[in-house]
């Protein structure tokens, strides 16, 4: 009787301890990062189709993603924590990754010099012996042949000009400046060439023109990379173990998806703005394009408008319109700007 007594003892023993430390385990995940990261004056940057997101504070960040116990620090160095959790729609961590967030923040930078954008790439699609799509209306009683490529360059151009003004120590950079073709390797290839100093980063815009079957459809859009395609956009020499590689290129590379969704929006915004009710906005759309998925770096690519259609192609034909659609992209480049180097930017460069 009494050797039971103690066997049921200790099976309550252990039975408690094990609640102990499902439920300690169970709250430890139940602490809301949106709301710890509020109360802790951190600003949370999260994107919901990767699944990754940014914590910044003190001009430092901590990159994390979802199911991960991997996080990148400043994207200088990796450290464990507590994964993170989706539940319910909500982003759910333990007390262990708000101290090693907090931990990390209270440290001083070991940089002397802030992340910013070193390089703005423009690149105007097609050119030369391609036309890109092109269109015949009659506009003030002529035909007139209105070529993609054409449009493509105006803008390109008259955006390189403002962005030239407006950032004199930046490079600005267009892969053509003339009606020549260039190959869409050939493009990728300028833009991964670039020479950088270390924490800077380069942007790459691609410009171009819609064209449809219905000829209603009308509009602008702005395309980024697919978080479905994959690509190596870290070098090999970030870390010595093999097994961690493939982890962390993978959340570097949703870090350059993250960007590219925010210059997406503040040129859709910047669109938005300066050409009112002229067109409409068709959103921002994510495409695996050649020369998006091939650019190792936050990139973009603007339909300005569908040639196909008559009333916008008249606008398309218009200089001033033009000069509207340019001065919005710009205004969403400059203002994706000035937040990446206040945050000291998200992704690394090197």
């Amino acid at each position: 009787m009494f050797q039971n007594r103690i066997r049921i003892a200790r099976f309550a023993i252990s039975f408690l301890a094990a609640l102990f430390l499902f439920c300690a385990s169970a709250l430890s995940q139940e602490l809301s990062l949106l709301e710890q990261s509020s109360q802790k004056g951190q600003i949370l940057y999260w994107d919901t189709l990767s699944q990754s997101g940014v914590l910044e504070k003190n001009g430092k960040q901590v990159s994390f993603r979802a199911g991960s116990s991997v996080i990148l620090l400043d994207n200088e160095k990796f450290a464990f924590t507590d994964a993170p959790q989706i539940a319910n729609g909500q982003i759910s961590v333990s007390q262990k990754f708000i101290k090693d967030a907090e931990d990390w923040f209270a440290q001083q930078s070991t940089s002397g010099e802030n992340f910013k954008v070193g390089a703005i790439l423009i690149d105007p699609g097609h050119g030369g012996k391609d036309p890109g799509a092109l269109m015949t209306h009659k506009i003030n009683g002529k035909n007139v042949t209105i070529k993609e490529k054409d449009v493509n360059l105006t803008v390109a151009k008259m955006l390189a000009a403002r962005l030239k003004t407006a950032y004199p120590q930046k490079k600005i950079i267009m892969t053509r400046d003339k009606d020549v073709f260039i190959s869409l390797q050939q493009r990728t290839e300028v833009a991964n060439s670039v020479k950088l100093k270390d924490h800077e980063a380069v942007l790459y815009i691609s410009i171009h023109v819609n064209s449809s079957l219905d000829k209603k459809a009308r509009g602008y859009e702005v395309w980024y990379l697919s978080p479905g395609y994959r690509r190596t956009v870290l070098d090999h020499g970030k870390t010595d173990d093999p097994k961690l590689f493939p982890i962390l290129n993978s959340m570097m590379e949703e870090e350059y998806t993250t960007e590219s969704i925010l210059i997406a929006k503040f040129i859709m915004d910047g669109l938005a703005a300066q050409i009112g009710n002229l067109s409409q906005p068709r959103g921002i759309k994510a495409e695996e394009w050649f020369v998006v998925r091939n650019s190792n770096m936050p990139s973009v690519l603007v339909e300005v408008g569908f040639v196909s259609n008559y009333e916008e192609a008249k606008l398309l034909n218009d200089e001033s319109y033009l000069q509207k659609t340019a001065f919005g992209i710009y205004n969403g480049i400059t203002a994706f700007v000035t937040h990446f180097e206040r945050s000291r930017g998200f992704t690394g460069t090197r």
